[in-house]
């Protein structure tokens, strides 16, 4: 039995890793998906066709910069008009930052800050008001182990997610009340092209060894999560932080 049958989400960073994943399992478990990047392409378009048309579900490219308010409130206007509830919000959209502090220019702080924190902030913030109508709604942040445990070379990603996971907490006590709940993934070490740079300047052993079953996740796990946080499976869970990490060392 799918778990999202009729339902709607809303999930950023649709393009590649995490976030396509995401599209894919929400698409099986028969959710229609708008499916939000930043730049428009012809493979991306017809990716999108072909996991809708094999899951009979609708899914449409919503395209906007996520630092950039004003064609943010105009894409979650575009939802509005159409008179489709949304149900789900996934903030997967973010950037990696792998240097020192003091190698971290106060620039790439803010950027990093900008889509990593400010942008799901944005996005929450208008889609919660539909929400709050409907007098439902699940959102689903990722986040990442890096927000819960400290590591150097980290101190601009780490904190951005750190920021993003108490955002969390504190929204979810806040509009419980009105039927939304919300709550957060912290993926470990993920095989996806973001952490390629990682991988090459670390190494895959070295990498493996911070886990207790010595392997990177698939993105395909962290996004089983991510649906059954998005689905009535999970109507009493609110607020919480799940770490998807093998089991730390």
């Amino acid at each position: 039995m799918v778990i999202l049958q009729n339902k709607n989400a809303i999930i950023t960073g649709t393009n590649r890793g995490i976030g396509n994943q995401i599209v894919r399992t929400f698409a099986q478990e028969g959710c229609s998906i708008w499916a939000c990047a930043r730049k428009k392409t012809d493979e991306f378009e017809e990716e999108l066709r072909t996991i809708g048309e094999e899951n009979g579900v609708r899914i449409e490219p919503l395209y906007f910069d996520m630092t950039d308010y004003q064609e943010m409130k105009s894409a979650v206007s575009s939802i509005q008009k159409s008179k489709i509830p949304v149900d789900v919000l996934v903030n997967c959209a973010g950037i990696l930052s792998n240097a020192p502090f003091q190698m971290t220019s106060s620039e790439e702080f803010r950027k990093v800050y900008d889509v990593n924190f400010f942008a799901s902030v944005e996005l929450t913030r208008l889609v919660v008001k539909l929400m709050t109508r409907q007098k439902k709604g699940a959102i689903v942040n990722i986040g990442s182990v890096s927000g819960l445990d400290p590591h150097p070379a980290n101190t601009a990603y780490g904190s951005s997610k750190a920021a993003l996971l108490m955002f969390t907490q504190i929204l979810a006590s806040e509009v419980a009340g009105l039927g939304i709940r919300v709550n957060a993934i912290a993926p470990g070490i993920t095989d996806t092209e973001m952490i390629r740079p990682v991988r090459a300047s670390a190494g895959d052993e070295s990498m493996f060894d911070i886990t207790a079953m010595g392997r990177f996740a698939t993105p395909h796990e962290i996004a089983e999560v991510a649906a059954f946080l998005a689905s009535e499976r999970s109507s009493f869970i609110n607020g919480e932080i799940i770490r998807v990490d093998g089991g730390r060392k």
